[in-house]
């Protein structure tokens, strides 16, 4: 079994060409639930949805949002009627998010009701919440404090970050389920989403970096140059304090790290990266930087 530390799209572009590779029942998923919000009355946990999205067969890879070929009649009828959401959200993709938020209104855990939502989407894979208590990451900027799909989707990163804050109730603590799938790992793989609102809220959970620093850790940087491949990992990683490359990245990880893995055109030098081709543009490219991963992986624990 393999456990990936997942966000929202560089993450699940890798998973699109593990799949091909591994039964989806040998492949457990943590995700970042720290860009959850609560949306017209239900709850939207968008990268969970991707990942669950792309495990069912439904996830639109064009956008790496949502359910492929949805319609969007209520998001429409809401804009048009003074209602304002800042998001566009599908019907069915709101189906899901209405059926979680009554589920966590009566009570379930976030992990009981992801895994029940996905088993009877027919889901393999095991998704797991890195978390059941609400976790948001925020973005300090010019304009005040901004929840970060505020800042990304209806500003569209234009504002100038001067810090990230996470902000909760109670500190986030790793459930038992996601201790358990590191410790049952054959090894645990960092995909290349984004360090500071994908990654970073998963390993601050209390017990997940413990648990890593047992296994055999590889991770992917997002980075080329002082580029992400996608989002605002630039901007943010310099708000975070750290270099916005992969070395800034390798620095991130380090005391965890076992492999990590780069971009064969990255001209920054990792000493003792591995090179591979991390663009993943389409699924036979996803299929060929999962097979290379997979190598790294069972070539350390066979």
């Amino acid at each position: 079994m393999i456990t990936f530390l997942s966000g929202g799209t560089g993450t699940p572009k890798l998973l699109r060409g593990v799949r091909s590779l591994l039964p989806d029942k040998e492949i457990t998923v943590v995700v970042n639930t720290a860009e959850d919000l609560w949306i017209s009355g239900n709850h939207l946990s968008p990268d969970l949805d991707t990942v669950m999205y792309l495990f069912a067969g439904l996830a639109d890879t064009t956008t790496w949002w949502g359910i492929t070929g949805d319609s969007f009649t209520t998001h429409d009828a809401l804009n048009a009627w003074g209602g304002g959401e800042l998001l566009r959200i599908g019907d069915r993709d709101r189906a899901v998010h209405i059926l979680r938020g009554e589920m966590l209104r009566k009570g379930m855990r976030l992990t009981d009701a992801a895994g029940l939502i996905s088993r009877r989407m027919g889901v393999a894979a095991t998704l797991l919440p890195m978390a059941d208590t609400p976790v948001s990451t925020l973005v300090d900027t010019d304009l005040g404090l901004l929840h970060f799909q505020d800042y990304w989707v209806k500003h569209r990163g234009a504002p100038r970050v001067k810090e990230v804050v996470r902000r909760f109730a109670e500190p986030p603590k790793a459930t038992p389920e996601v201790i358990r799938a590191i410790g049952k790992a054959d090894g645990v793989v960092i995909g290349p989403s984004n360090p500071v609102t994908s990654i970073s809220p998963i390993l601050e959970c209390a017990g997940v970096v413990e648990a890593l620093s047992r296994k055999f850790v590889v991770a992917v940087s997002p980075f080329i140059g002082d580029r992400p491949v996608s989002g605002p990992a630039g901007e943010l990683m310099r708000a975070w304090g750290s270099e916005p490359t992969s070395q800034g990245i390798f620095d991130l990880y380090k005391d965890i790290l076992d492999v990590f893995v780069q971009d064969i055109r990255d001209p920054v030098k990792v000493a003792g990266a591995v090179r591979l081709d991390t663009l993943m543009r389409d699924k036979p490219a996803s299929e060929a930087l999962a097979r290379e991963i997979l190598k790294l992986v069972q070539g350390k624990t066979s």
